[in-house]
């Protein structure tokens, strides 16, 4: 899919049905004949556009003639259930030429949204250098942003194994940590991006714009921590509470034996009682019946009293 943007004079985001100098070129899963109409259209070389639809593509950042190629990883938020974890990152291709500034990404996403329905003030099609850092700006944010989602869930599991003897809550922690670690590969590669921008200038910039990449290297370097921080308090975490879940089975395991062994009691005293031999000791008194129900009662208070002063209940 292509969607052509243009800011127009009231500084309003207009969609347009051609290219026009100035414009914003969006490009989602595009076909091969959208791919080839915008190459035709820019002059931008075909190889910029099909790296960023590579999946495995790694953030970089290179020059060839008047285009610049950026391509930096995002966090998204993944559908599908079966899949381990709930995030995940993909590349996107940001593509800045003397006329045309284009974005192009395997799926439609929430950052770009964010510009196309007008939730970003101040960004202009035609300011293509601060448009690209709002870009970025706007990743590293959403990376935050989901690294808090990933700190709530995480407390939550933690109230959850307190008492759990299951499984479930240990596999929620491994997606996250697996979450984790693609926020930490892709923020690190992002980040060297940013240092190659501070110094090597592949973009004209003025000095909000200096300031605003600073901004953009601080929220990522703010991201890498934070997911590194988390990655090492999880996998305390899943060591600990996997400890704590063997312990809360044997725990279980323990009151049933103690259980066991009390009810045992009354069950052996019967047996004896109901054995089919010449003589059993007062089986013609008259509370015959209440001497072995007595007797089995006591001896099973007596055990239960005995675990429970060692606290096995």
């Amino acid at each position: 899919m292509i969607d052509i943007y243009l800011t127009d004079e009231q500084d309003k985001l207009v969609k347009k049905e051609e290219l026009v100098k100035g414009c914003w070129i969006n490009l989602t899963r595009p076909s091969e004949f959208e791919v080839q109409k915008v190459v035709d259209g820019t002059g931008i070389p075909s190889d910029f556009i099909r790296d960023s639809l590579d999946d495995d593509e790694r953030s970089r950042i290179e020059k060839e003639d008047d285009s610049v190629l950026i391509i930096v990883d995002f966090p998204v938020l993944i559908q599908d259930e079966s899949d381990s974890a709930p995030y995940d990152t993909i590349p996107l291709g940001i593509i800045v030429t003397p006329y045309y500034f284009v974005t192009v990404c395997l799926q439609s996403n929430p950052i770009i949204d964010d510009f196309i329905n007008n939730r970003i003030r101040n960004f202009f099609t035609y300011k293509k250098t601060r448009f690209t850092l709002q870009i970025l700006y706007a990743i590293a944010r959403y990376y935050l942003k989901y690294l808090k989602t990933i700190d709530r869930r995480t407390s939550l599991i933690e109230r959850e194994l307190h008492e759990s003897m299951r499984n479930k809550e240990l596999f929620d922690l491994l997606s996250l940590e697996k979450t984790l670690v693609y926020f930490t590969t892709s923020l690190k590669s992002n980040n060297i991006v940013m240092e190659k921008m501070t110094k090597q200038r592949f973009l004209r910039m003025y000095e909000d714009d200096q300031d605003l990449l600073e901004d953009v290297i601080i929220e990522i370097k703010q991201a890498i921590e934070m997911s590194e921080v988390h990655s090492n308090i999880l996998s305390g975490m899943m060591d600990a509470y996997a400890s704590v879940i063997s312990n809360n089975v044997n725990v279980v395991m323990k009151f049933l034996t103690t259980v066991t062994i009390v009810l045992s009691i009354p069950t052996m005293v019967a047996s004896f009682w109901g054995m089919n031999v010449g003589s059993i000791p007062w089986e013609h008194a008259p509370y015959a019946f209440w001497i072995p129900i007595s007797l089995a009662l006591g001896l099973a208070g007596i055990t239960a009293l005995f675990f429970w002063k060692k606290k096995y209940f």
